[in-house]
């Protein structure tokens, strides 16, 4: 994918925040939506304590709010337990993800203010509940 296609997929802020964040990633659009893979994302609280974490970016974003994420390998409590909301698996790019059913609430995603760097910030603070 050439860095002009990239640059089509998110905005400029999105980009940047990836690369100033330090995050090893691969962006590529699949069918009507961008996927983000953020390779070794950590997981402090889980088992194994790191994975690959998947945003799907839907069209309208970001409008359109980000909702869900999912982790490959699978992800499991101290107590080897689901997470909750986290025992559906999907196909994207040939690997089985474990989906995080977690979900911003209807009227809280802000559109023009909210984007890659406040969803990732809920993410972690899901994350950190370690439930």
């Amino acid at each position: 994918m050439s860095a002009v296609d990239v640059e089509e997929l998110l905005p400029e802020t999105d980009r940047d925040f990836l690369v100033a964040a330090g995050y090893e990633h691969a962006i590529e659009r699949v069918g009507d939506h961008v996927h983000i893979v953020i390779k070794n994302f950590p997981l402090p609280r889980y088992k194994p304590q790191s994975a690959d974490l998947l945003i799907r970016v839907k069209n309208g974003y970001p409008n359109a709010k980000l909702d869900m994420f999912w982790t490959y390998p699978d992800v499991s409590l101290p107590n080897g337990g689901v997470p909750l909301k986290a025992d559906v698996h999907e196909q994207y790019g040939g690997r089985n993800w474990q989906r995080w059913s977690r979900h911003i609430a209807n009227g809280k995603w802000r559109p023009g203010v909210d984007n890659l760097r406040s969803y990732l910030t809920a993410v972690k603070t899901e994350l950190a509940k370690g439930i």
